[in-house]
């Protein structure tokens, strides 16, 4: 019998499958529903920022910058009266959780600036999460701040939090960092105990019709494998040179698609699109075909694999680097006949 087990975030969990933040899990059933699917942990629905600082009536200056000059802009931000699930709420779906489930609750917690908001962070823990998941969702807009600045923003936030919370957390990050494995080795520096690759910035869309800017969420599929790609590579380099555990998100829809995330170097792998499509029931499925193949392909464990893939473990390391993208260029070939 194969080893499904995996460590992630300090918590020994039975497989590496684990819901994301998503609305899955915005109520006791639907948390509910994941165990019983056979979830090995369920990352909670993300608290935002601008909810806990609506509460208190104090807007964050990233948050206001350009509300000034443009009133219309605050159509853009929910009304957060009615928002979901409020901070209180939020808090007791965390307590209720811890009561009724038997697998670790990984609070979520989406912000990007230092302020009040993150005493919350040690109120999740108190509500009896196992572990924080940090989000940190920034658009820089403003030509005049720095990259430097900006990765200082991350890191104040990232140091803000692991002050108040003696909880593991694990910080979700962005793919568009001028130099992604120094800013993965400063967050772990700051404190992270885990790095979630990579965030999802969801682009807005034009409806030409009423020349409106619209919200749109496209979710992934097994039709965009290049969407795992990403993550997978940067996994793969970080792997031995990072002291933190890894998780991947974006693009994990199959048994394939997690074995190459554990082979990479992840902990865990993340999913969202894939249950919200077809269901919870997706990772007992997952998980069985896993199974399947590691006795097939004679894997005892898990842990047996873990970073088989990396760039450290791989017989050409140049291959997640430079000389991969002239490979790959010089691997497609047209048609003759077509251009003919």
């Amino acid at each position: 019998m194969v080893d499904l087990t995996t460590s992630y975030l300090g918590l020994k969990l039975k497989h590496p499958i684990v819901p994301s933040a998503s609305p899955l899990s915005e109520t006791i059933d639907g948390i509910c529903k994941m165990e019983d699917a056979g979830a090995a942990a369920v990352v909670m629905y993300s608290l935002f920022e601008e909810q806990i600082n609506a509460e208190s009536h104090q807007l964050d200056h990233y948050l206001s910058y350009g509300i000034d000059s443009f009133a219309e802009a605050l159509n853009y931000f929910p009304d957060m009266e009615t928002y979901k699930v409020g901070p209180d709420e939020y808090l007791n779906l965390i307590n209720k959780a811890k009561a009724v489930t038997n697998i670790p609750i990984i609070g979520s917690i989406n912000g990007v600036s230092s302020g009040g908001w993150i005493d919350y962070a040690k109120k999740i823990q108190q509500a009896g999460a196992d572990a924080l998941e940090l989000n940190i969702y920034y658009i820089p807009t403003d030509i005049g701040l720095t990259g430097a600045e900006v990765e200082q923003m991350y890191l104040d936030v990232v140091r803000d939090v692991k002050g108040s919370v003696s909880i593991p957390v694990a910080v979700k990050v962005s793919p568009y960092f001028s130099s992604t494995a120094n800013m993965a080795a400063k967050l772990a520096q700051a404190g992270a105990n885990a790095l979630v690759m990579f965030n999802r910035f969801y682009q807005p869309d034009f409806d030409l019709e009423t020349l409106e800017v619209v919200p749109k969420v496209s979710l992934s599929s097994r039709q965009t494998p290049h969407a795992l790609r990403l993550p997978l590579r940067w996994v793969a380099i970080l792997h031995g040179q990072v002291n933190v555990d890894f998780a991947i998100t974006s693009g994990v829809h199959t048994h394939e698609d997690v074995l190459k995330s554990v082979m990479a170097g992840a902990n865990v792998s993340m999913m969202a699109s894939e249950l919200l499509r077809n269901g919870v029931s997706r990772i007992g499925e997952i998980v069985a075909d896993m199974t399947t193949w590691m006795e097939e392909h004679e894997y005892e464990s898990i842990e047996q694999m873990r970073g088989s893939m990396s760039q450290q473990n791989v017989a050409e390391p140049a291959a997640f680097e430079r000389a991969n993208y002239m490979k790959v260029l010089q691997s497609w070939r047209s048609d003759p006949a077509a251009i003919a």
